[in-house]
C-alpha cells in the first residue's frame, strides 16, 4: 500500500462540536469522519475535516496521557498560540465574507500581500486558533520575472 505524504494540523478544542460546526459553516470544511465518545457525544475523540484535498483533525481537550505527554494546550489555555494555520484558497475576499458572515472574528481584512503575490485575510476561530487563507500559493512556480 502507498502512502499519501502529507502534513496535518491536529487541534484541540474545549468544544469540539462547535468548533467542527464553525470550522464548516465560517471555513468550508467538510466533516470526513467524527468519532465520539459512545457514552457523552460531546467528546470527540477524532475528528477529520476537509477542505478540497486538504485536511485538519482535532479532538476534545481533555486531561489525560496524550495532553500530559504532548504538553497540549489550547491557545486559551496557553494564553495565545505557537502557530498559525495558513490555507490556499482561490478567492480570498468571497471565503472573507462567507467567514465574517459565520461569526469568525476577522484579524485582517483581505489584502494584497505585500512583497509577494496574492491577496489572502486572517480570522481567529471560536477558541483563538489563527488561520490565514489566501490566494498566494508556495507551491507555484515563481513568476518568470523574479
Amino acid at each position: 500500500m502507498s502512502v499519501r505524504p502529507a502534513i496535518i494540523p491536529c487541534l484541540r478544542y474545549e468544544d469540539a462540536p462547535q468548533a467542527i460546526l464553525f470550522l464548516c459553516d465560517a471555513f468550508g470544511f467538510v466533516p470526513h469522519a467524527i468519532y465520539t465518545d459512545e457514552e457523552d457525544q460531546q467528546i470527540v475523540h477524532h475528528a477529520q475535516l476537509l477542505l478540497a484535498d486538504n485536511m485538519v483533525m482535532l479532538s476534545s481537550a481533555q486531561e489525560g496521557e496524550v495532553q500530559e505527554l504532548y504538553g497540549w494546550k489550547t491557545p486559551g489555555e496557553a494564553g495565545g498560540i505557537t502557530q498559525c494555520i495558513y490555507v490556499v484558497v482561490d478567492d480570498p475576499d468571497a471565503h472573507h465574507d462567507q467567514a465574517k458572515a459565520s461569526g469568525a472574528d476577522i484579524l485582517t481584512e483581505p489584502h494584497d500581500n505585500e512583497g509577494y503575490p496574492g491577496r489572502g485575510y486572517t480570522a481567529r476561530d471560536p477558541e483563538g486558533n489563527v488561520w490565514s487563507f489566501g490566494s498566494y500559493d508556495p507551491f507555484a512556480p515563481p513568476p518568470a520575472d523574479a
